[in-house]
């Protein structure tokens, strides 16, 4: 018999996938569609509908007039709502739901992100696994939305690279998991951007600091640094960076620079 009827847990790791995948790819032949299809009980089809109804609701798509299919709208909506309202809850729980349904714990299908938690105790451990599974998480939805690629350098090796916060995480407790919060940077940039030796406007322009600037004659300044000034970031296949979020640290950026 044939399931008509998708549960809440069926949609939250829908919209897992949805977040993890470039619009192109929210079709039946994608892998990871196959096999979030067969984990749930689903066909490769029946989940690509579903995350092409995320679509239909998404902001991004919206605004550039790409409707996506929305004849489940009502059902994929509350689901997308409970995500930007409450990103911290609803990406552990859809992490927690997945690893369910592939037989595993939270605690052995991410072992290697958990290493050193295994001693604590109570609330600091929930606490701190909910940290280390999020930031993993927020790391892959970052990284697919820049092709896994550094903005700056185009450097496509997964290994060194970051999903850098615009707003700092340890500050601004509500836009933490924000895809729009995130640009995927080499470590050297990632460094650059974090200490203001480089800023992002709401251009996406990059501009250098003076301190970077007074060493143009090192050797490191022409292969590093010498064309970015005024150069644009490689923007991401979907969320954007926010302008506003870009704003505040680069008005930080100028104040350090006066």
């Amino acid at each position: 018999m044939v399931k008509n009827f998708w549960t809440k847990d069926e949609l939250i790791v829908s919209l897992n996938l949805y977040l993890k995948l470039p619009f192109g790819k929210l079709h039946h032949r994608t892998k990871e569609i196959i096999e979030l299809a067969k984990i749930i009980g689903r066909t490769p089809d029946a989940v690509a509908m579903r995350l092409n109804n995320f679509a239909s609701v998404d902001p991004y798509h919206r605004q550039r007039g790409i409707v996506g299919l929305t004849g489940g709208r009502k059902q994929v909506e509350p689901i997308w709502n409970e995500f930007v309202h409450n990103k911290e809850k609803l990406l552990f729980e859809s992490e927690k739901i997945l690893a369910e349904y592939q037989g595993k714990t939270i605690e052995t299908k991410f072992k290697d992100i958990l290493k050193g938690t295994e001693n604590l105790k109570g609330e600091i451990k929930i606490r701190e696994v909910k940290i280390r599974v999020n930031q993993n998480t927020f790391r892959q939805i970052v990284l697919v939305n820049y092709s896994s690629k550094c903005a700056i350098s185009g450097i496509d090796v997964p290994e060194l690279l970051i999903a850098s916060h615009i707003l700092p995480w340890s500050k601004h407790e509500e836009e933490r998991l924000n895809p729009q919060n995130g640009i995927c940077l080499s470590p050297l940039y990632d460094k650059c951007f974090d200490k203001s030796l480089i800023g992002i406007d709401a251009d996406y322009k990059i501009h250098l600091s003076k301190f970077l600037k007074e060493k143009n004659s090192q050797p490191y300044f022409e292969k590093t640094f010498n064309d970015l000034d005024g150069k644009k970031i490689n923007l991401p296949l979907k969320f954007l960076p926010k302008k506003e979020f870009l704003d505040v640290q680069f008005s930080i950026f100028k104040k350090q620079n006066n």
